[in-house]
């Protein structure tokens, strides 16, 4: 298990084992989503927001 900075709280967010680039997760402090970019060196970027496609 690894640990890497919140880049929106600067808060330490741990990283299970089994994490995937790509996952997302949530910070413990501050509750934004966050996607995992790298594991090895871990690191984490604000994960992009979801757009509605209405149906379409």
């Amino acid at each position: 298990m690894s640990t890497v900075n919140c880049p929106e709280c600067e808060a330490q967010v741990a990283l299970d084992s089994g994490t995937e680039v790509g996952e997302i997760i949530v910070c413990p402090d501050c509750g934004v989503d966050l996607e995992v970019t790298s594991i090895d060196p871990a690191a984490l970027q604000l994960a992009p927001m979801e757009q509605e496609d209405w149906g379409e």
